[in-house]
């Protein structure tokens, strides 16, 4: 039976295991820490002023590691931060000009065949940082919304038109 769950588990961007980062050390089983602990006796000789300054640079190693640990976890957040800017669809939003608004909420009931974009909506004003006023042409109601649920609607009347044609032929 293990001692510890994660015993040679590392996480990858901090490259440590939990284990170690609160105790500084790997997680072992009963039979070796007790085997360690007897040889720790030996070594030391129950000497107080030794295992002081050994347990003085224990802390000093932990405390490295930790900051070993902050650093991996910092440079992994600035890769994750880099991919998924990387992976951004950059989109400028001018007034007036018509958009439709990916409708997040579909995934409670989905139908094969409803859209999942609404609209089509107007933007009122483009705001700081990626995100939108938008206002409903029927009932000018008007809103914000991020710039990253939007895309650019190029139907309009031309839309309609097709639709006619279409309910002529039948």
């Amino acid at each position: 039976m293990k001692l510890c769950g994660f015993i040679g588990l590392f996480l990858r961007p901090l490259q440590l295991s939990p284990f170690q980062l609160i105790y500084g050390k790997a997680c072992h089983l009963p039979v070796k820490l007790e085997h360690k602990a007897y040889w720790a006796l030996k070594l030391l000789n129950l000497d107080v002023k030794v295992s002081g300054e050994k347990r003085k640079v224990q802390l000093n190693e932990l405390e490295e590691m930790r900051l070993n640990a902050y650093q991996n976890s910092k440079l992994y957040k600035d890769r994750a931060k880099a991919y998924h800017d990387q992976r951004i669809i950059k989109r400028s939003f001018h007034p007036g000009q018509s958009v439709l608004l990916f409708n997040s909420r579909l995934g409670l009931f989905p139908r094969k065949l409803k859209s999942k974009w609404l609209g089509p909506f107007r933007v009122k004003q483009p705001l700081p940082y990626g995100a939108v006023e938008l206002e409903d042409p029927q009932t000018q109601r008007s809103w914000t919304v991020n710039g990253q649920r939007l895309k650019h609607y190029f139907g309009g009347e031309f839309d309609k038109l097709v639709i006619m044609i279409q309910l002529k032929d039948y």
